[in-house]
């Protein structure tokens, strides 16, 4: 028996591979799956099944593609009117040649919420390990604000699942939840991803609340819910697009500029420096390793998408990162780039770079200038330059109206690409004098900074 876990960087998903010398099982699998059938060639098995914890809401889950390819059969919770795969009900027991599976109804996250046991045949009667979805991670429980009239049930449902269905596997049990550190699922997780439910029992603050503790504590917890999330779940329920893996295009500076009259985006996912240097006006800067967490939140599922990149910014990582979370109108990539772009004698701009003590210097002479902190509304509390204004990232586009207009805008975050991409929407907006901190607080940090929370 083997058990390998993949991560989808980004998205902090992770899912996971178990198998034997005959047959191999799948986890929460993503959408890109040549992976997955890569590893199975390579051990000479057949994927037989793929189970799915609960209905994600942060990504393209990758079961019907896996299935269609493979053969295997798909399992999941029976609480929703999945249009594929198969319902599982508590307790049933999956038998392989060296290993059993044995599903735990832990509604509390969704309400289809399950976890998988994992027993050795071959030794004790006690479970190996148990894979745990959304419902406990490393460090913290999963998110219960999905289902705001049922609040206060749906905390106590977790609580129920974890206490009632998961400890009582017992504390050699390891724990193999879906999401690690930096997930939207959660938070307060721990950065390592691996922990047992003696461990999580024991350390997990969440674990230490009583039970009306922990329903107060689920209740009262402040969660982003990015837009996409809405068709993560349809196409979660329902199926979603396949995946062109026909080569992008290169397209020319002149019909890149027809596409945007017709409506297209154009995403530069080079690194923040190059895009703060020259941009293309009313492109979207968003380099790659961010799309996951914000291109939810900043792009239009409906129009189509053309990329800007770079030699130094291979499009395969924001390919793959967009396929993951539903865009599949990607039309292809700007020819020769920036480059192409400025020998075709089109216009193009740029976000000037603010030192940060320089800024320091700008407000301590009573500039007129607005400091805009685009972290979330947690690292905005806990320490902000003085008299910034807070808006999300995510915000920005809905609520342009409370960002002024007459003065400069510096944009900030917790180290500089964040506040790029809120700059190039600005930008893209109508606004002229917009500015970029880098280093922001992670340099105000190093060089002593007024601070205020």
């Amino acid at each position: 028996m083997y058990l390998l876990s993949l991560k989808s960087e980004g998205l902090a998903h992770l899912s996971y591979i178990i198998g034997n010398d005959s047959e191999m099982i799948v986890i929460d699998p993503r959408c890109d799956i040549s992976e997955y059938c890569e590893i199975a060639a390579r051990k000479r098995v057949a994927i037989t099944h793929v189970f799915e914890t609960h209905r994600n809401e942060d990504y393209v889950v990758g079961s019907i593609p896996l299935a269609q390819r493979t053969g295997a059969k798909i399992w999941h919770g029976e609480q929703l009117p999945f249009l594929y795969g198969n319902a599982v009900k508590n307790g049933q027991v999956f038998e392989f040649d060296e290993f059993k599976l044995e599903v735990i109804n832990t509604p509390g996250h969704t309400d289809e919420s399950i976890s998988i046991a994992i027993y050795d045949s071959e030794f004790g009667d006690e479970a190996v390990g148990v894979f745990t979805g959304d419902a406990l991670f490393v460090g913290d429980v999963g998110r219960t604000d999905f289902f705001p009239e049922r609040t206060e049930e749906v905390a106590a449902n977790l609580y129920d699942s974890i206490f009632k269905g998961l400890l009582p596997l017992g504390d050699q049990t390891l724990i193999y939840p879906a999401h690690g550190a930096g997930s939207v699922c959660g938070s307060g997780m721990a950065s390592r991803e691996f922990s047992s439910l003696g461990y999580e029992r024991k350390f997990n603050p969440r674990l230490q609340l009583s039970r009306d503790e922990f329903i107060r504590v689920k209740t009262q917890e402040h969660h982003y819910k990015p837009p996409y999330f809405a068709r993560m779940e349809k196409y979660n329920l329902e199926g979603a697009p396949s995946i062109d893996n026909s080569l992008l295009p290169p397209i020319s500076a002149q019909d890149v500029t027809k596409a945007l009259k017709n409506g297209a985006q154009l995403l530069d996912v080079r690194t923040p420096e190059a895009i703060a240097g020259l941009f293309i006006p009313g492109s979207i800067a968003m380099p790659s390793k961010m799309i996951p967490a914000y291109a939810g939140w900043l792009l239009d599922y409906d129009k189509d998408i053309i990329l800007i990149s770079d030699g130094d910014t291979p499009l395969d990582v924001a390919v793959t990162n967009l396929y993951r979370i539903g865009y599949d109108r990607i039309k292809g990539y700007l020819h020769d780039g920036i480059h192409g772009w400025t020998a075709a004698g089109k216009t193009f701009d740029n976000i000037p770079g603010v030192f940060v003590g320089d800024l320091m210097k700008r407000v301590e002479s009573q500039e007129q200038l607005t400091i805009l902190d685009v972290r979330q509304v947690e690292e905005f509390e806990e320490g902000h330059l003085p008299g910034a204004m807070h808006l999300y990232l995510g915000y920005i586009p809905e609520q342009l109206d409370k960002v002024p207009r007459d003065q400069p805008i510096i944009t900030f975050c917790g180290s500089g690409p964040r506040s790029l991409v809120a700059a190039s929407i600005l930008k893209r907006n109508g606004y002229k004098c917009v500015e970029n901190c880098f280093g922001a607080l992670a340099a105000c940090k190093q060089l002593n900074c007024k601070i205020v929370s």
